[in-house]
């Protein structure tokens, strides 16, 4: 069973290797290409770009046998209102809670910081994450099929009032 660590920083190298994870998780699973690492690449430098982490959202960064094998992201969008981004956890690290306190710590985040709502995208195939947000609260708002990264895909907006 591999160890793991938590990080809360954003180190300068993580840019890369958080775009690095989602292709090398999402790549050989889901045949997602190129165009699905260049947009999660976009999105970090847009958040990096408005201050994230440091004074809008928060990471945590899992690491696990001298590499990074899990992160999610939480952005802030506007005044009150979040985002859940870059959620993903190498196939070694699932099944153990991980996930789901990881998912835990990010909502805990959002409310000690005033958010009072979140969103998140994901797509339909990612079963084991869509079941952490419906139980967390969370409610899909809105899917379409899109092939923008590849294969057909049904992407999913999820939003929660948090409390």
């Amino acid at each position: 069973m591999t160890e793991v660590a938590v990080r809360r920083e954003l180190r300068p190298a993580d840019s890369a290797e958080i775009v690095a994870l989602h292709q090398r998780v999402y790549g050989p699973e889901y045949g997602l290409d190129a165009r699905f690492s260049a947009s999660v690449a976009r999105g970090i430098e847009q958040a990096i770009a408005r201050g994230w982490p440091d004074t809008a959202g928060a990471v945590w960064l899992i690491e696990g046998d001298g590499q990074l094998s899990g992160c999610i992201g939480l952005t802030e969008e506007r005044a009150g209102a979040g985002r859940i981004r870059w959620f993903v956890l190498s196939p070694g690290l699932r099944g153990r809670g991980i996930g789901r306190s990881l998912l835990g710590d990010a909502l805990a985040t959002a409310r000690a910081a005033g958010m009072r709502t979140l969103e998140l995208e994901t797509f339909s195939r990612l079963t084991a994450a869509a079941h952490l947000y419906r139980d967390a609260g969370f409610r899909v708002e809105s899917s379409h099929q899109t092939e923008q990264w590849g294969p057909a895909i049904v992407l999913q907006r999820y939003a929660l009032e948090l409390r």
